[in-house]
């Protein structure tokens, strides 16, 4: 048997994160430390005072070391950084966001280890991240050995920037089927819980209150079906900017208590014993976990056409895909599927075989392994010599 593989698994957050903890948090808790050591660590603003990574990460009993930093630009996590590279017995520093992507290539060239990155996707809204960090991202992807793309379209938007297509492997998100399993006891205690009614019909969402994630337009096909479905009912679940304009909107006439936010919510799975159907309507995703955790819940889905939620589900088989930006487009599929519960709960069984077969933990977590041992393997691998940064 050959020696595990130690593995840093590295990223910076503020608050309690989003789709990228689950991935790095949860495969942490299920990789076998017989073939792969993994340690979590993320880098953690002092200025920050929601911060719950932490929190989560000692719940699931992972490997987790925090570096603390007092302002996004502190040289000081340098030192600490090393160290724990070097403690841990490091050979691969797995980063996940522009910020730890710079941090791997330069622990590639201070101590040896093998950088490779994942990307997410870029879904900031600041001038700055836009213009300034996602430009510089795209341009550090070029010198990594491998590149991980959550869906086709984050590896064409490497390769249109300049990273060797054969340098890009996607690997799509997972999800543990065992810990999301829908348990029908439950719905009526869970929905009690929530203050519905036996006649309401539910619709859910989650995910962070960003522009990006479109919940404004959710809410406008939610108050189009009032008038046909009077007991129609949406929950969302989640934290963000966007959440003055989403209550503003509850103030509307017509919508008032149709529309409830439920913040952040770590009880995901529990939620969708309450929901007859599960809407996602993004504009844009890298491989969406809030839809993975439906499929695997076994709640009919509407999704739009946004990032890889294509190489997640097909069309009329595991949910109904519309187009991004309509809420005409929702309104529509969101009543096709309330009026079909048959055909629903078809797709709805399709999609819990597929996160159970090549969209579970277990799936992801063998190709993530093997890309591991062929970078290791790989005689080839080094970072472009041109990359100055500090040896």
């Amino acid at each position: 048997m050959p020696e595990p593989i130690g593995v840093l698994e590295l990223r910076s957050v503020r608050g309690t994160g989003g789709g990228p903890e689950k991935t790095i948090l949860l495969g942490a808790a299920r990789s076998d430390p017989a073939r792969v050591r993994v340690t979590v660590a993320y880098l953690r603003d002092d200025r920050d005072p929601v911060f719950g990574i932490d929190t989560w990460a000692a719940k699931l009993g992972i490997d987790y070391a925090e570096i603390r930093e007092r302002h996004s630009f502190d040289p000081g996590i340098w030192k600490p950084l090393t160290a724990l590279v070097r403690e841990r017995g490091i050979q691969i520093v797995h980063a996940h966001d522009y910020k730890t992507n710079l941090l791997a290539l330069m622990l590639a060239r201070r101590t040896g280890v093998v950088p490779l990155a994942t990307e997410h996707g870029w879904t900031g809204h600041s001038w700055r991240e836009r213009a300034v960090y996602y430009r510089a991202d795209k341009w550090l992807a070029r010198f990594f050995p491998r590149i991980v793309a959550v869906s086709e379209n984050i590896r064409e938007e490497l390769v249109r920037h300049g990273v060797a297509p054969d340098r890009v492997t996607t690997v799509l998100n997972g999800i543990d089927p065992a810990a999301f399993c829908r348990d029908r006891h439950r719905e009526r205690e869970v929905r009690a819980s929530l203050e519905i009614a036996d006649s309401d019909i539910v619709i859910g969402s989650a995910g962070r209150l960003e522009p990006q994630k479109r919940f404004d337009l959710l809410v406008e096909a939610v108050s189009g079906l009032t008038h046909a479905l009077p007991r129609l009912r949406l929950f969302i679940a989640g934290e963000g900017s966007e959440r003055p304009r989403l209550e503003a909107l509850q103030r509307r006439p017509g919508i008032g208590n149709r529309v409830t936010l439920l913040g952040h919510r770590t009880d995901i799975a529990r939620l969708h014993h309450a929901f007859d159907l599960y809407v996602q309507s993004s504009d844009y995703e890298g491989t969406p976990n809030s839809v993975l955790e439906a499929m695997a819940m076994e709640t009919p889905i509407v999704a739009t056409d946004a990032g890889g939620t294509r190489q997640l589900v097909t069309d009329a088989v595991h949910a109904l895909v519309v187009r991004t930006g309509s809420s005409v487009a929702l309104t529509d599929a969101i009543r096709a599927a309330l009026s079909a519960p048959g055909a629903s709960a078809v797709r709805a069984r399709a999609a819990r075989l597929r996160v159970e077969g090549p969209l579970s933990f277990a799936a992801r977590t063998e190709r993530l392994e093997g890309l591991y041992r062929s970078l290791l393997n790989d005689s080839r691998v080094s970072i472009a010599p041109t990359l100055n940064v500090p040896a």
